[in-house]
């Protein structure tokens, strides 16, 4: 699944539109969720229809292979990300199609030479990469630097359509993206292509997705003046999806480093479904918590933790009734979904879910901080992304051992992002408490 499906929650709201047509604010925060959730569905149901035709036809270590190319695509995405977020609340803070153009216009244009730029890159270095990762072909990573050198100004034309409440449209953008992978990619390999045919789909995917449906008629107006962006807001969005991109991803790189190819292909399939909880909570939680947040978030009631309580429960609730799931039915699921060779899994399901239930919860402090505020957490989010790169670096005797330095980290991580909310919920007792 492509971590860049995640940002589509993030839809701002005008304040001051909120205030004065309070019903068709929410109206449309209510259809556009109904929408990205009807899509996400779709979304998700090719993802994991292209990752069991992958791993039924081509068994663990090809199936490690291809879950490496598409972490790193997901570790590219939070370049893609970043000016997804930015785009989307500068095109919305608008007052004028031409201003909303003017913002596309001047983010397609830097987007095009990061993304150009950080292709180039990953082309370049194709073989030194694919020998670290332990891929049998440095064409793996040349396909997959082809789809990433057009994947910013993807991200760019997704946050000017969330910028507009564009939902449609938007969800349209994802499902192409998704159907294009997997009937290209089981289309490839049931040619002959195996690996190169399936990563090869990856990229014509995100090309395909760049520029089809087109941008909606108000966006294609002749750009005018818009509002500067600001560095903060830049940096806000880079940091958190830098430390987002890392948590979800860098260990099933290190994991194919470190370990061989069957067991490296068995930890990616399990993170296949370990993280379908992680974007459960955030499409369907975090989407409906953040707007709310961000309309609520005012200088008279900024210290207190408004609107957060019901995300949380909904959220542990979502976490503890996945892992029982997990704990109970492991070599079921694995063995559906995946097939035999991928049932010998003992507790590493569970292990891994409870690991992603923690950062799941985590997510929600750092999102509703985002909603309020420029999010001090994001960088103590990233700071754990580079203590489990070390953490994993250090313990990998097993992968057991791997996914419990990712629940240890989560942990305190979880521990330490909840502190700025109980703070919060004492200052704002306070008063009621002197009364």
């Amino acid at each position: 699944m492509s971590q860049s499906e995640s940002v589509v929650t993030l839809a701002p709201v005008d304040a001051s539109i909120t205030e004065a047509r309070p019903r068709s604010a929410q109206a449309t925060v209510l259809n556009g969720s109904f929408i990205m959730i009807v899509a996400m569905m779709l979304v998700n149901l090719f993802n994991f229809a292209y990752n069991v035709v992958m791993a039924r036809m081509l068994g663990p270590a090809a199936f490690g292979n291809i879950n490496a190319a598409v972490t790193l695509l997901l570790m590219a995405s939070c370049i893609s990300l970043a000016f997804q977020l930015v785009c989307a609340k500068f095109v919305a803070r608008g007052h004028v199609d031409s201003a909303k153009a003017a913002v596309v216009h001047n983010l397609l244009g830097k987007a095009w030479k990061v993304s150009l730029a950080v292709g180039a890159v990953l082309f370049a270095a194709q073989k030194p990469v694919a020998s670290y990762l332990n891929v049998p072909s440095p064409w793996i990573i040349g396909l997959l630097a082809i789809g990433i050198a057009a994947y910013a100004p993807l991200g760019v034309k997704r946050g000017a359509m969330q910028g507009v409440c564009a939902f449609p449209r938007l969800g349209i953008n994802f499902v192409l993206e998704a159907m294009t992978r997997f009937f290209v990619g089981a289309g490839l390999v049931v040619a002959g292509y195996g690996v190169l045919g399936a990563v090869g789909a990856i990229s014509a995917a995100v090309i395909a997705a760049c520029f089809l449906p087109r941008l909606p008629r108000q966006l294609r107006v002749e750009p005018g003046a818009a509002e500067t962006l600001t560095l903060a807001e830049a940096i806000q969005a880079i940091v958190f999806f830098i430390g987002q991109v890392i948590i979800n991803n860098i260990d099933i790189l290190l994991v194919k480093h470190f370990f061989p190819s069957d067991p490296a292909g068995i930890y990616a399939a399990i993170s296949q479904i370990g993280r379908l909880l992680y974007f459960a909570a955030w499409f369907g939680v975090v989407n409906a918590m953040f707007p709310v947040a961000a309309a609520a978030g005012t200088e008279k009631n900024k210290n207190k933790a408004h609107g957060i309580s019901l995300p949380l429960l909904l959220v542990a609730a979502l976490s503890i009734l996945f892992i029982a799931v997990a704990a109970i039915f492991p070599h079921m699921i694995m063995g559906v979904i995946f097939g035999s060779r991928f049932i010998d899994i003992g507790w590493l399901l569970a292990l891994y879910a409870i690991g992603t239930g923690l950062y799941s919860l985590s997510v929600v402090f750092i999102a509703y901080e985002m909603s309020r505020r420029i999010a001090n957490t994001g960088w103590l989010q990233l700071m754990f992304s580079g203590a489990l790169v070390l953490g994993i670096g250090l313990f990998h005797g097993s992968l057991r051992e791997v996914i419990m330095v990712r629940i240890v980290l989560m942990a305190v991580m979880l521990a330490l992002v909840s502190v700025p909310f109980l703070r919060g919920h004492q200052q704002s007792e306070l008063p009621a408490e002197a009364a």
